[in-house]
Parts: C-alpha cells; sequence; structure tokens
C-alpha cells in the first residue's frame, strides 16, 4: 500500500507549482481530482509542443490524476462539489487571494462542510501583506527576493535561470512538505487547518548563505563577488578550446590540491587566497588549452569535483540515471504514444511498480462517474480566475 493511498485531493491549481505538488501526491497514492474551466482546462494543455490532445508539459504534470470540468461561477455548479469536498483530504487551490472566497469556496466555507480538509493555498506572495494580490511569475519573484542579483553572469549582469526555481522550490515542494505536516498534525487533533503557500517567501530559505553573511558581516554579497557567485575559482565555469564548460567545484583543500595537480597549475598561483582573480586566469588558460573531451578523460580519474558540462539529451543517456531507475515509468497518450514519465523526488518504494503505464486526463473525463449521482452536467462557459 503507498503511503498516501486512500487520501482525495482536489486539485484546482493550473500550470506549475499546484500541478507538480499535486502530481507528487498522485505518485505517493493518493487520488487527486482536477478541477478544470470547461472547454479549456488548465492552460498548460495548449502549450507547446503538442503531444496528442494536449501539451508534452501537461501530460508530464498530470499524469496518474482525474480531469473534472465545471464553472465555478455556476452555483449549481459549485454545489455539485460538495460531496467531494465533504469527503476530501487536502484542497490545493492557486488563485490569487480573495478569488476562491468569491467563488464560496474559501477555507472557512469548505471547513463548515469538512472540517478535516487541508486547505492548501498557493500565491506569489501570499495570503497577507501589502502584496498579496499583486500577479507575479518565476523571474519575477527571484528578481524581487535578491536571487537575480546574486546570479553570476558576464560583465557584472545577471543570468536568465534556465529553470523554475521559484515555482518548484518556492511553491510546490513547500507545499508538499506542509500538506504531509498538517496530515500528521490531524492525527493528534482531528482537524484540518488553511496553509499559506507563497514563493515569494519561502526563496529566502535558498539564500541561506548570502543572508548569513550579510547579517554577521553588515555586507551582503553581490554577482561575482562571493564564493559561489563566481569570486572564486574554485567554484566557476571555464571554456574549452571547442567551446565545452567545464564546471568546477574543488571547494575543499583536498580537491584543489588535486585539480592543480592534473593541470599542473603554476605553484605561484595555487594559493588562490592571495589574487583570486590571477589563479582563475591561470586555470582558464589550461582549461582553454584543450577540448572538452580530453577534460572529461581526465576529470573521470581524478578527484576533484570538476565536470564537464552536457545538454540533456546527453544527460539522460547516461548510464548512472539510466540504471538508477529514473525512467522507469512510460506515460501513454490518447494515441498510444509513449513517452518516458517525468521522473519525481519520492522513493520508488512508494510509488507504482516500474513498468506502470500512466496517462494525463483528458478535459473532463471524469465528469460522468464523479457528478453522475446528482445528475450535474458542467456548463460550456469558461469560469475564469
Amino acid at each position: 500500500m503507498r503511503p498516501l493511498q486512500g487520501l482525495l485531493v482536489l486539485d484546482f491549481s493550473t500550470l506549475l507549482p499546484g500541478p507538480f505538488a499535486s502530481l507528487l501526491l498522485a505518485e505517493a497514492g493518493a487520488e487527486v481530482i482536477k478541477v478544470e474551466r470547461p472547454g479549456v482546462g488548465d492552460d498548460m494543455r495548449a502549450y507547446e509542443p503538442n503531444w496528442g490532445a494536449d501539451s508534452a508539459t501537461f501530460a508530464l504534470l498530470n499524469r496518474g490524476k482525474q480531469s473534472l470540468t465545471l464553472d465555478l461561477k455556476d452555483s449549481t455548479a459549485r454545489a455539485s462539489l460538495q460531496p467531494l469536498i465533504g469527503r476530501a483530504d487536502i484542497l490545493l487551490e492557486q488563485f490569487r487571494p480573495g478569488v476562491m472566497a468569491r467563488l464560496g469556496l474559501d477555507y472557512d466555507s469548505v471547513a463548515s462542510i469538512n472540517p478535516r480538509l487541508i486547505y492548501c493555498s498557493i500565491s506569489a506572495y501570499g495570503q497577507t501583506g501589502s502584496r498579496r494580490e499583486d500577479a507575479g511569475h518565476d523571474i519575477n519573484l527571484l528578481a524581487e527576493t535578491g536571487i537575480l542579483a546574486l546570479s553570476p553572469g558576464d560583465g557584472g549582469h545577471a543570468t536568465m535561470p534556465p529553470i523554475p526555481i521559484g515555482d518548484i522550490a518556492g511553491g510546490s515542494y513547500p507545499a508538499v512538505i506542509n500538506i504531509l505536516l498538517a496530515l500528521q498534525e490531524r492525527e493528534r487533533t482531528g482537524v484540518g487547518r488553511h496553509l499559506d503557500i507563497a514563493l515569494g517567501d519561502n526563496l529566502f530559505a535558498l539564500t541561506y548563505w548570502a543572508l548569513a553573511q550579510g547579517w554577521a558581516t553588515g555586507r551582503f554579497p553581490c554577482n561575482r563577488d562571493h564564493l559561489v557567485t563566481g569570486a572564486s575559482p574554485r567554484y566557476r565555469l571555464y571554456t574549452t578550446r571547442d567551446g565545452g564548460i567545464v564546471a568546477a567545484a574543488p571547494l575543499e583543500p583536498k580537491f584543489w590540491t588535486n585539480l592543480c595537480e592534473l593541470l599542473s597549475l603554476d605553484p605561484a598561483l595555487r594559493d588562490d587566497a592571495r589574487n583570486p582573480a590571477a589563479t582563475a586566469a591561470g586555470v582558464a588558460a589550461i582549461i582553454a588549452a584543450e577540448e572538452a573531451s580530453t577534460w572529461s578523460q581526465r576529470f573521470a580519474s581524478c578527484d576533484c569535483c570538476c565536470s564537464v558540462a552536457v545538454n540533456i539529451e546527453q544527460a539522460l543517456a547516461d548510464p548512472h540515471f539510466q540504471t538508477r531507475g529514473l525512467f522507469g515509468h512510460t506515460l501513454i497518450n490518447e494515441r498510444g504514444k509513449a513517452m518516458p514519465a517525468l521522473p519525481v523526488p519520492i522513493d520508488p518504494a512508494f510509488r507504482a511498480p516500474a513498468g506502470t503505464a500512466l496517462a494525463a486526463p483528458p478535459l473532463g473525463s471524469a465528469n460522468a462517474n464523479l457528478l453522475a449521482p446528482r445528475g450535474v452536467t458542467a456548463p460550456d462557459t469558461v469560469a475564469e480566475g
């Protein structure tokens, strides 16, 4: 039996933070009902590239769930949710604060139906505060919490993060952590609670090292003036002769010593505390003299925490990741096409057996099953958040 088997999740969220959180819950055995707008559904269904009727990203994030379409602005449609709310364990929503209240689906309203419900609200800035109603996407939050200013780009300019750090690290993961804590609390108290998950709030924890320096010294770090923002030769990217990238992280003395020996670095440069820029230039010149494949071979036999960057396709082919079983689940679409399911950070012992075929739900495919007892059908109008 999987850890969350028997739990019911009503997921009103769209795009990434909430759907990824409910994916993790589904992978651990929970039944997830995705509540979507009639005729349109989650906006991510229309993203590119297409993979059958919906986008590939939608399929990856919403496998193993059910889709229920309802016009939440229609009182009759909302009333049809009451039986589901009454037996749900978790409700996940990602609207701006106040939207669920206007729909009569705020925490107090649903808790009066089901006091055991754990109600998780994910938003950019939280349910309280002067910015609670502001809109904000991942890069906005990274900019407003100081993270972009720390990003080591050329010429002192920040670089564009290649992954949605705020959505996942600030939203999805904290949501799941707090839902699991609330479930444990409910075991003792018998009642649920309202969880306020603010992406912006949760990003500050990721800057622990910058906060430690600033609070302890009175000077907060900036781009390229700290150990992990490009100031040290021991933690930076170097370019090879053929344009490859070496990711060097020999922070500890033993790793740094091993790298210096491998590079035959000038002894005058090995004490990088004297002149970090000169040491970095010396390392860069040596790295630039050889091709990436050469450095890959040399690093393989040297314990120095250095790697040659690969692209995602190459990473997927890495025998190590293959043998770890990360891609042991298969995603199937309505046309019978298959692709690997998205790996998730859940122990394999808690998930469906490897080889299990999974699918994302067609829009509204669960309506007949979930709403038939009340004879309610989804209206054609589209609800807006």
